[in-house]
Order: structure tokens, then sequence, then C-alpha cells
């Protein structure tokens, strides 16, 4: 296992420590699916998701359920527990959920059967939901947990957008009186994140959500339209960029580890590939 190790200050009276992971990626299929989603199954393992040539996910999933239970942490992920939609995929996250003590955000891979080959939208989001949502015991669209005097909120923007609905949601677990760490599957747009996705990592677009669209000129027409920020986008980051409560955000996605300051100076935490054994030990204090 990849462990990172970082530490959240925020005043607490006595210090809590969780496990992060995020993008684990499970490729399954099983009885209940279609044959052609057995061989998409072997194709994503193998074409995206292999380690040194060899099927790793369930070894690194292991290792790092094995680590919290030893140190008595929570986890938390932040998406992407699956690859695709099927009921193999399923109903595997939801043994592996049910065997510890985990909070989840949900990512976009959930609610697809073929990343890619959809229209991800709200229409397709809401289509899909129920399909996915009984497979996870967290409401995927937007769930809170407290704990250790700590209150963690999970929001949906899989699909680079927020909700008015959630924005209203948010604020009440801010009146609860909690500090709040906020758990999202795609990082919100830094200037840094930017940079290091278009020309380091050269990407065709970013995969940021609430980058300006001033930034988004160079994307491909499907990546602009998937990712420019809507009203009520642009109205949930302007909460939470000027809501005291909200101390750290965590979030994924990315497939690398990466934590900096956003604009309003709250710290952003990405945590990397889990079907790459990458975890992240949180400690706040």
């Amino acid at each position: 296992m990849n462990l990172a190790k970082t530490t959240i200050r925020i005043g607490l009276p006595a210090p809590i420590r969780l496990l992060h992971l995020s993008d684990t990626h499970f490729c399954k299929a099983d009885e209940f699916d279609p044959e052609h989603m057995h061989a998409h199954a072997a194709n994503r393992l193998r074409n995206a998701f292999l380690h040194n040539g060899e099927d790793r996910i369930q070894e690194y999933w292991d290792e790092a359920v094995a680590y919290a239970k030893e140190n008595n942490m929570p986890i938390l992920h932040t998406g992407d527990l699956i690859d695709f939609l099927t009921h193999g995929c399923g109903a595997h996250a939801k043994k592996l959920l049910g065997e510890i003590d985990c909070f989840f955000a949900i990512g976009n891979h959930e609610l697809c059967h073929q990343v890619g080959k959809a229209r991800e939208d709200l229409s397709y989001k809401m289509e899909q939901l129920p399909v996915c949502q009984p497979f996870f015991k967290d409401p995927l669209l937007f769930a809170s947990r407290v704990i250790g005097g700590v209150n963690f909120v999970a929001v949906d923007d899989g699909y680079y957008l927020f909700t008015d609905w959630q924005r209203q949601r948010l604020e009440y677990e801010v009146s609860k009186g909690y500090p709040i760490i906020l758990m999202m599957h795609n990082p919100i747009h830094t200037d840094e994140l930017y940079e290091i996705m278009m020309n380091e990592k050269k990407q065709p677009c970013a995969y940021l959500t609430g980058t300006p669209e001033e930034m988004m000129k160079c994307y491909p027409e499907n990546r602009y339209n998937q990712q420019l920020a809507d009203e009520p986008t642009r109205r949930f980051i302007d909460y939470i960029a000027h809501e005291p409560a909200i101390k750290a955000i965590l979030a994924g996605h990315l497939h690398f580890n990466w934590e900096g300051e956003l604009p309003w100076g709250v710290m952003q935490y990405v945590t990397g590939g889990g079907f790459l054994g990458v975890a992240r030990e949180i400690e706040i204090i």
C-alpha cells in the first residue's frame, strides 16, 4: 500500500484518525449481467487498471481495510469504488461495504454502464440512480455523518455539477454547529491542478468542477459541455467559499495524490487511485 499521511488542524478537543480511499475501480460482471458486460469488464481491467501487469485491486483493497481495522480508523471513500454499473460490480460493492465502517461519496463511474458510451447528464443520472442506490448504504446524492465531533458531508459532483438542493442541504448541515469536511469525487478547480492536468498530464481537459469558462476554450466540445459550471454550481462553490464551518475538502477522480489551497484558503486533498494501492491516512486535530 502506498500510504500518504496528512494532518488537518481544526482545533478538535481529541484527535481522530481516518483512512481516505478513492478510485478503486472494481471491474466485475456476474450471472445476472449480459455477456457483453463480461467482455467489457475484462477489457477495462486489462487496458486501464492492471498494476505492473497484474490485477491487484482486491489485494490493495484488503490491505487498506486491514490497516484501517488494525488502527480503528473509519474509511472515507470518494467514489469510483466500481468502474461501471453492473449487478456484478454492485453486488461486490455491497458485500465489501457491508464488512467495514465506511462513509461513501459517489463517483461518476457508479452510475454508468459504460463510461463514455452514454450521455452523462442529469436525466441519465436520475434514470440510473434507482438501479445503483440499493448497492450502497449511504444516500448517493447527499449524505452526512458525524465522526469524533466532525461532520463529514458527502456531495455528489460526479458530473461536474452541484444543485441548489444540495446547497440547501449543506446549509442545514452547517446549522448543526459542527466543523465540516466536504467529500466529493471531482476536485474543485484550482489553477495549480488545472496546470498539472493540462500541461504535465497532457489531458484534453482538466476534469475539475468549477473551472472558469475562459480556461475551457481549449477543451473538446463534449468536455466543454460536460464540465461547464451552471448557475447552481457557481452558487454552491460561492457558498462553500464563504462558509467558515467548512474546514477542508476530500476528493479523488484524478488518480494521483495532490494537496493544496483552494482560492479562498481552505485545503483540498486529492487521493490517488486505489487500484494502484494508494491510500491517505488523515489525522484531524
